[in-house]
């Protein structure tokens, strides 16, 4: 672990350096929206030894209006400078926060919190756990249409257009501030885009996936374009995921790798996917958490729906990547469900949760499917019990209400701040009346 006072130092030392006048404090909400407030160069001495205080009634999900205060305790482990607000002079730089109570105790709403909750259980296991999103996205000419920026498909190599340069820029930026990029490509849709962070801890990768977030948006910002994390923006095209590769690590040592495995996974591997598999329904809505994630989670779009795994077949639920020989550092699990939108601090939990949990019960793991799991009749899917995800938010809600698992991982305050708020947007979505039923009722009603 670094030494807390030596990394307050050399974020002292770093802002001098640089000429540093303002310091953002970044924290998330329990829905995973970042927050921010800024500090000058003279409260930071402060900040980095007793946090700076602020009000938490207005962030969603953190507290009453009679329990307001806060304590915003930046992290000197993840201080970055903003490269988009390099100036000559008047430099910014970042730090997450971790939320602290008036009396110093960690917050329960924070998601940071409960990410780190569920890590600490893994480690009295002997676990690091180790993630590895892959986020999608799309480019559009502006918020309030989805006009495309380009026709191209997967990995084509379309003409130097305006969104090769944005996923340029975008790369050299994210890499700027320490985070490392394995590659970049062009998606399925048109106009939709991914570019994979190098696999790291989880705790510095949900920070990552923040960051990765508004860099996206940025550079899209500065080009005068508009970038999405929207799950389903385009009807008849394939939507946005966030695969998750995970693995358990045991110091140097992977515990998911066994060499005389035919698929080379551990027996630890086997329960951690019969967990995932298990509990997915449950912790749909924390990893899946908008109404538009559920017309992305259709079959035929290379979307997951159904609970299955495999090796090379990417309908399943969770996929095992080939093994490499001499890579048994890379053996990993790939959950596929996921979105890019959902908060990556609580998504991380949950699936490690249930991972955990299959491992700690020693869940027994069904047989992979290798056939398409599309092309199957319900018939031949119930033969096989292959069961299903939610179908809609509303579904999604009632499962992780009644589950255990999710309570567990999320903590009383989260759990029931974060299934408050989805019941509210699953209302005010269900009485909207969309252009869809007018298109199709007011002709012939």
């Amino acid at each position: 672990m670094p030494d807390t006072q030596q990394s307050k130092e050399y974020v002292l030392k770093m802002v001098k350096e640089h000429d540093v006048k303002f310091i953002r404090l970044w924290f998330t909400d329990v829905l995973g929206m970042l927050k921010s407030f800024a500090i000058t160069r003279s409260e930071l001495e402060t900040a980095l030894e007793e946090g700076m205080g602020f009000d938490g009634s207005s962030i969603e999900g953190f507290a009453r209006i009679d329990e307001s205060d806060m304590i915003a305790m930046p992290d000197p482990d993840t201080f970055r400078l903003l490269p988009w607000r390099s100036r000559e002079n008047n430099n910014v730089g970042r730090m997450y926060c971790d939320i602290l109570k008036p009396g110093g105790q960690p917050f329960e709403g924070d998601p940071r919190y409960v990410l780190k909750k569920v890590l600490r259980q893994a480690a009295d296991l002997g676990y690091t756990y180790y993630v590895g999103p892959e986020l999608e996205f799309f480019y559009f000419k502006d918020s309030k249409s989805t006009e495309t920026l380009d026709s191209g498909g997967y990995f084509d190599m379309i003409p130097l257009d305006m969104a090769t340069d944005l996923r340029r820029e975008t790369v050299l930026l994210l890499e700027q501030m320490g985070i490392a990029i394995e590659y970049s490509h062009h998606e399925v849709a048109p106009s939709q885009h991914e570019i994979d962070m190098r696999y790291t801890d989880a705790l510095t990768m949900a920070d990552n996936v923040m960051t990765y977030r508004l860099v996206v948006k940025q550079v899209a910002m500065n080009a005068g374009v508009y970038a999405t994390f929207m799950p389903k923006p385009l009807f008849g095209e394939n939507g946005s995921g966030m695969h998750v590769h995970q693995s358990l690590f045991k110091g140097e040592s992977n515990a998911f790798f066994d060499k005389n495995d035919g698929y080379h996974i551990s027996a630890i591997a086997r329960h951690y996917i019969a967990g995932i598999l298990r509990y997915a329904p449950e912790f749909t809505a924390i990893t899946n958490q908008w109404v538009n994630s559920y017309k992305r989670l259709v079959p035929g779009y290379e979307a997951p729906v159904y609970l299955s795994w495999a090796r090379r077949n990417r309908s399943d639920l969770v996929r095992v990547p080939e093994y490499k020989p001499g890579r048994e550092k890379s053996t990993r699990i790939e959950l596929r469900s996921p979105d890019p939108a959902c908060n990556p601090y609580l998504a991380f939990a949950v699936m490690l949760s249930a991972g955990l949990e299959g491992i700690k019960n020693k869940y027994e793991l069904c047989a992979p499917i290798e056939e398409n799991v599309y092309e199957m009749s319900e018939q031949e899917r119930a033969a096989k019990g292959i069961g299903t995800l939610p179908s809609s938010l509303n579904e999604a809600i009632g499962l992780a209400e009644n589950s255990q698992l999710v309570k567990k991982a999320l903590g009383e305050h989260v759990f029931k701040a974060f299934i408050q708020n989805k019941k509210i947007e699953w209302d005010k979505y269900r009485i909207q009346v969309t252009e869809y039923e007018l298109n199709r009722y007011l002709p012939i009603l």
